[in-house]
């Protein structure tokens, strides 16, 4: 009844929906339908164009995706490259080089200066021993070419004091054959705790490239992670496992090598082609000659040709007019995802200005300082504490006590980057420390990568032995003359007098 009544007033409709109203709402979705496709990205669409481009995409977890075959066939590729292309190994080892230099040097603060030189100087000779600096350089380049290295801490009995030594071993060796399936705290080589930190590392006894017949080669030592030193390219989340840095230019590199390849070969097949011999006869025939023939032709003599035939010289079109330029743009392009300037990566600046130059190469260095702190935290602290550890116990070596090594403050001083301009650097440099914006130990640091107290100890040095023999030191003062300060005082005088 009250239902009645309400639609009798017009107050209440029918739960049946008329035509009209069905209509209305099957225009609504389709238009909200077309305005949510219309919304989305295109790059999310799956037309003819995007299906093609995409389709090695997928969405495989950074464990599966780096897989134990597909890591080994990407650092096969990426060596044979290096091994075999001048512009791969050139680039490698320029970023190996750049980013080591001579080796970093170790600058300690434990609040004792006799202390701190001893220590500075005892590691200095054992890292001069084991030649840390050049295995530093191999480590990085094998993070580009093999994506990932690892050194193995241990005892060599043939050095003096300190008989830590680092053994440096390819990823193809570690590994674990017999790893069980659906084991979260296990990868290939590598079995973790709960907390996702390496426990123990599987490394087989020999190489599996090895084909000396040297042993079982499933055969593999566990190792516990604390004699381990794992330096590798993770770019994913849960990435442990690295890939070459290479990776996105091994095609270009293959490229870039087929490309030189071909134009050669057309040059040289346009070298070897004196000329040709054509017929334009309109009436008659001309004398028959086989097709393709070759005719042997004698240096200054003049020559005759067959009735209806003439000689015309083959013009060799080889390298193509674009064939610099494409080289270039290949090299530029596989530089980049090093973050490596072009100039650098063809170790020429032809048709660089000087700004252009120091503006490439910042981001180049920027990024290298960024290769170095990883290099500290993941290699160069590891190392410092074992070595340090070890060095407490050798009686005379460290001068003065040390209780812990936690009272031992250390940081790393790297050689500097090469100064494009040096007279302006110098001049800049000047302008900051009258400024009071410059320090002595960060001239030193990032200027010439050295310690500005043994710098301040050798240039007294110098002056005390000058003042001995009798010669003139020209160098300027960095104190305050009295003339300079007589000019300060006035000043300040009268600007206290115009105010």
């Amino acid at each position: 009844m009250i239902g009645w009544m309400l639609r009798a007033a017009g107050l209440a409709r029918s739960s049946r929906p008329t035509r009209a109203e069905r209509t209305r709402t099957r225009l609504s979705f389709a238009n909200e339908r077309v305005w949510s496709l219309l919304a989305g990205y295109d790059a999310a669409k799956s037309d003819g164009v995007n299906q093609t481009h995409w389709t090695n995409a997928d969405g495989l977890s950074a464990q599966s995706a780096n897989s134990p075959d597909v890591r080994q066939r990407l650092r096969e590729r990426a060596r044979y490259e290096a091994g075999n292309n001048t512009i791969c190994s050139g680039i490698v080892d320029t970023l190996a080089n750049d980013t080591i230099g001579t080796g970093p040097m170790l600058r300690v603060n434990s609040g004792s200066r006799k202390t701190d030189r001893s220590i500075e100087r005892a590691w200095r000779d054992w890292a001069n021993d084991v030649g840390l600096a050049d295995k530093l350089r191999r480590m990085r380049r094998s993070k580009a070419v093999d994506g990932e290295v690892y050194g193995l801490l241990f005892t060599n009995p043939l050095l003096d004091d300190v008989t830590l030594d680092i053994r440096l071993i390819e990823g193809d060796q570690v590994s674990t054959p017999d790893l069980p399936v659906g084991d979260p705290l296990a990868i290939d080589g590598i079995r973790f705790d709960e907390a996702g930190n390496p426990v123990e590392y599987h490394v087989l006894k020999h190489h599996p490239g090895d084909d000396r017949g040297l042993g079982d080669p499933v055969e593999y030592d566990r190792v516990p992670a604390s004699l381990v030193i794992h330096y590798s390219h993770a770019a994913r989340p849960g990435e442990v496992r690295g890939v070459p840095e290479i990776t996105p230019a091994l095609s270009l590199f293959a490229i870039l090598r087929r490309y030189t390849l071909a134009a050669v070969t057309n040059a040289e097949t346009a070298a070897n082609i004196a000329g040709t011999l054509e017929s334009d006869v309109t009436e008659g025939d001309p004398d028959e000659l086989e097709p393709l023939d070759a005719v042997e032709l004698e240096p200054n003599t003049f020559l005759t040709m067959p009735q209806g035939w003439k000689a015309k010289g083959f013009r060799g079109e080889q390298p193509a007019t674009g064939f610099k330029e494409f080289r270039r743009e290949i090299i530029n392009e596989i530089a980049r995802c090093l973050n490596m300037p072009l100039n650098i990566a063809l170790a020429s600046s032809e048709g660089y200005n000087y700004s252009s130059g120091r503006l490439d190469h910042g981001v180049y260095y920027h990024s290298i300082e960024i290769e170095r702190a990883l290099i500290e935290r993941v290699i160069l602290h590891r190392i410092f504490r074992a070595w340090l550890s070890e060095a407490m116990l050798v009686p005379g070596l460290i001068e003065g006590e040390i209780r812990s090594m936690r009272e031992i403050a250390h940081d790393w001083r790297w050689p500097a980057f090469p100064s494009g301009d040096p007279e302006k650097d110098a001049k800049a440099a000047v302008m900051l420390r009258d400024a009071g914006l410059l320090s002595l130990d960060r001239y030193h640091t990032t200027r010439h990568g050295a310690d500005w107290e043994r710098e301040a100890e050798q240039m007294a040095a110098e002056a005390e032995l000058m003042r001995e023999l009798g010669l003139e030191d020209k160098r300027p003062s960095l104190s305050v003359t009295q003339d300079q300060q007589d000019n300060t005082d006035q000043q300040t005088e009268t600007e206290g007098a115009t105010a």
